[in-house]
């Protein structure tokens, strides 16, 4: 098995006329990583994957693979494959010829990239469909292919365009399963493209949440849902309330944040003489209370009613209205939410623990 597929972007940045899509980034991809790149729509994630592959010019920067300096290579020639998102499959040949195509162009003999590709075939399940013809084949089994075709190169790094978007939920959640085994079993470097944070988490080693042109964050999944450091990295990657307030007084390591009238408390240190504040609460972590019920030991109480009640079968996802949040969410377990049932325009008090509060840094 090789470790090859180390990845390197040094300050590099791409424009499109006065128009800056990526702006002065900088990331690592250890060999042999499953990285994701993330982010909304135009964030820069797509023209960034291009970058690497060689399909876009950079216009600063420079980009390395296994420490060779590739930006000015031609695509053919940095190490790497690229599936995209539409799969590209030739309609006009079998599988096998599909995936043996770029041997072909090598000059490599018939039977031997025939052996080869059949070999690909095998890895991604579909050997015995090599004799069919893409129009032949399910969406799912067109990706299979694909992706044999990108890997029978044996490239350092393999480039992913959003692969799973086409593809109803049930066979994205299989196709998951198979990337993360080839990756695995290849022992090369995926970077994949992606807008979906569950997606994402699902697959990689190293998460890069972009927007706007820049990286907000990267690490590993479980390190971005559970300290992400801005308020728009909390709100992408979801599960997350973020709240801004102002700093009433500081204790120690305790401060106390207005919130439109409610005061609530957080961790103090190194607020000292902030007047704005941002931090989150994940929606899994706060409970509801009726207004009467006695006050239970939790550090924040915040007053607000009930605006939607969504049954998702093991969690009940529930939408409140309170002054000065724009959005705010509570997840519930569906045995706690059915001990005590809420509707639509109750009235409810929700509480969380001071240590289940996370600071934000200035951000969008």
């Amino acid at each position: 098995m090789n470790h090859r597929g180390a990845v390197e972007l040094v300050a590099v940045s791409k424009r499109y006329g006065q128009t800056l899509a990526v702006a002065d980034i900088n990331l690592r991809i250890p060999a042999r990583s499953y990285c994701c790149l993330l982010g909304p729509s135009g964030c820069g994630k797509t023209t960034t994957l291009r970058m690497i592959a060689g399909h876009e010019a950079i216009s600063e920067g420079d980009i390395l693979i296994d420490n060779h300096n590739v930006g000015s290579l031609p695509p053919a020639r940095r190490g790497t494959a690229m599936m995209f998102q539409s799969y590209a499959l030739f309609p006009h040949l079998n599988c096998l010829d599909n995936v043996a195509f770029s041997l072909k162009m090598r000059g490599v003999a018939k039977a031997e990239r025939h052996e080869r590709a059949h070999r690909q075939l095998t890895l991604v399940h579909m050997e015995s469909y090599a004799e069919r013809f893409p129009n032949q084949l399910s969406g799912g089994q067109q990706q299979r292919v694909a992706l044999a075709r990108a890997l029978i190169t044996d490239p350092d790094v393999l480039l992913l365009d959003e692969p799973l978007s086409a593809l109803d939920p049930f066979l994205r959640i299989r196709m998951r399963e198979e990337l993360k085994r080839l990756q695995q079993e290849s022992g090369i470097s995926f970077v994949h493209v992606t807008h979906s944070q569950e997606e994402a988490m699902a697959l990689a080693d190293l998460m890069v949440v972009m927007n706007h042109g820049v990286i907000e964050q990267a690490g590993h999944p479980r390190e971005i849902f559970n300290q992400p450091r801005t308020p728009f990295v909390a709100r992408f990657i979801g599960g997350h309330n973020v709240i801004q307030g102002e700093v009433l007084e500081t204790a120690g390591n305790l401060a106390t944040v207005s919130v439109a009238g409610q005061q609530l408390r957080i961790p103090g240190a190194g607020l000292n003489g902030h007047k704005a504040v941002a931090f989150s609460v994940r929606a899994d972590q706060i409970r509801l209370r009726a207004p009467d019920a006695p006050a239970d030991g939790l550090d924040n109480r915040l007053s607000g009613s009930v605006r939607t009640v969504e049954y998702q079968g093991a969690w009940v996802q529930l939408a409140i209205d309170a002054d000065g949040l724009e959005h705010f969410s509570v997840t519930l377990r569906e045995q706690d939410f059915y001990q005590y049932p809420v509707n639509p325009g109750d009235a409810v008090i929700a509480t969380w623990e001071l240590d289940r509060v996370h600071l934000l840094s200035a951000g969008h």
